[in-house]
């Protein structure tokens, strides 16, 4: 039985097919998406290019492979908008989750609600730039005529379904990160809705719990993809709560830490768990349950830039790394290259300090950009623990999850195991656990228990006296952070 996931992300959309009697990776396709970029932190996409590049992903599948398979759930970037018309048109481009231009609508839209800590109390997040909702007040306030001529609020995940089954539904766990749904009741909020527009409560698609099946592949697609003539769609959902699915974060006391681009620190509740202090984003799932979250806007993006300085490639930017104490002899690395969201500095900048005579080493320097990303994980475990849950495993994902020594180091920080899961695609892979859930009826957890399978070569856990050296260094590391609170905020 071939089941496939589709992971829409902000550089490229995936299709991963997998054979669930036989457990195995049938094959993975990949076509690369460009990006419109301003000084201004917009950050953009043109909605026909996924769908250019969801044609071209499929046409390089073996044509058996595809007319064999018979469900399908879609992955997409949180917190994107897309813009829908009456008559299915997208009306502008899709601003992403990385798109920063929006800040000045973030706090409009909180003071006219009464304030964050008014918002975070009765709707369960703060409005972030990442976040759908000040997109839609961005686009009413500069382009009123399209935002008058939109019909739908759609998230990435919502168009590629759209484009599937002609079927315009909101699953809970990415309706969640558009600012607009209340965590606690799973709807959406009518007094924030009604603080960005009085109709906006109109354009908003029905939101419902996952997994479901939303519906059939439309025969017309069919055809442009060369699937066989029934295929299910599942409901789908965010990248990160498709990651939790494919990494095993489906029970209470799992979670999944990503080392991409970004980073993000997610893992299953059973309840929501809403942060005051804004570090957590409360977030629903995709499996029935909860997710809250930290994303940080630097992750390897600080390694990769170091390490391009350096001119090393990864293994001997690491080997580097290795030859530096824990704790970089007192140098300290604030990686906030794009600005970033926890810590909360929309205006941060890199930074390399507590340099003195001794310890301007090469070595110091790349172990310091390792620690100052981890570093911004430990922030979110402890709100994590302040709020009484305390992680019994982390799933480690990404690109970064390839290095042992910083997986080991992440086991170190956290005082936590670490354990990898054999499918590097933990998106799509979830997304196709999914669908597989979702046709036969059957909880995400005991799917995600029958067919997710971890790396026994790549299992670290943590040493007791380099903890306590790692915390000597973060407690250091936070005085940074708050000092340079004034300039970043």
């Amino acid at each position: 039985m071939l089941v496939a996931g589709i992971d829409l992300g902000t550089q490229s959309i995936k299709v991963l097919v997998y054979d669930s009697l036989e457990k195995r990776e049938v094959c993975v396709s990949s076509c690369p998406l460009d990006l419109i970029s301003r000084p201004d932190g917009s950050r953009e996409q043109k909605a026909e290019w996924y769908l250019e590049a969801l044609r071209k992903c499929f046409s390089s599948i073996d044509g058996e492979v595809k007319k064999n398979i018979e469900a399908l759930s879609v992955s997409g970037q949180q917190h994107g908008f897309v813009p829908l018309g009456k008559d299915g048109e997208v009306l502008w481009n899709v601003k992403l989750w990385c798109d920063t231009s929006t800040a000045q609508e973030c706090s409009e839209i909180e003071e006219a609600f009464g304030g964050r800590e008014k918002v975070i109390e009765e709707v369960g997040n703060p409005i972030l730039p990442g976040y759908t909702a000040s997109k839609i007040l961005w686009l009413k306030k500069n382009h009123r005529k399209e935002y008058e001529a939109m019909d739908y609020v759609l998230l990435p995940h919502d168009y590629l379904n759209y484009y599937l089954t002609g079927e315009i539904v909101m699953e809970m766990g990415d309706a969640s990160g558009t600012g607009l749904l209340d965590i606690r009741k799973g709807e959406w909020h009518k007094g924030m809705c009604s603080v960005i527009s009085s109709d906006l409560l109109n354009k908003l698609p029905p939101v419902k719990s996952g997994p479901f099946i939303l519906g059939s592949v439309r025969k017309e697609v069919r055809d442009e993809l060369g699937l066989g003539e029934r295929v299910l769609v599942a409901s789908g959902g965010g990248d990160n709560m498709m990651s939790a699915i494919g990494t095993g974060a489906v029970k209470d006391g799992e979670m999944t830490i990503s080392l991409g681009t970004s980073g993000t620190l997610f893992a299953s509740s059973s309840k929501p768990l809403i942060d005051s202090k804004g570090r957590l984003a409360a977030f629903s799932s995709s499996h029935g349950s909860y997710l809250p979250l930290l994303c940080t806007m630097n992750c390897t993006v600080a390694v990769e830039t170091m390490r391009k300085e350096m001119e090393l490639d990864v293994e001997n930017f690491m080997a580097e790394a290795q030859k530096a104490p824990i704790g970089s002899e007192g140098l300290v690395m604030l990686p906030f290259f794009n600005g970033e969201r926890v810590p909360d500095f929309p205006k941060g900048e890199a930074l390399v300090g507590g340099m003195n005579m001794t310890n301007v080493k090469r070595s110091n320097i790349a172990r310091s950009a390792l620690e100052g990303v981890s570093f911004g994980f430990l922030l979110g475990l402890e709100a994590f623990r302040e709020l009484s849950f305390s992680p019994t495993v982390i799933s480690l994902t990404g690109g970064g999850s390839r290095s042992p020594f910083w997986r080991q180091m992440i086991s170190d920080i956290t005082g936590v195991e670490i354990r990898c899961p054999k499918s590097g695609e933990a998106a799509a892979f979830g997304a196709a656990l999914q669908a597989l859930a979702a046709m036969e009826n059957r909880s995400v957890s005991e799917v995600a228990e029958e067919h997710l399978s971890f790396d026994e070569d790549k299992r670290a856990f943590p040493d007791e006296e380099k903890h306590r050296k790692y915390m000597e260094a973060y407690e250091k590391w936070k005085v940074y952070c708050g000092a340079l609170t004034p300039i970043f905020k």
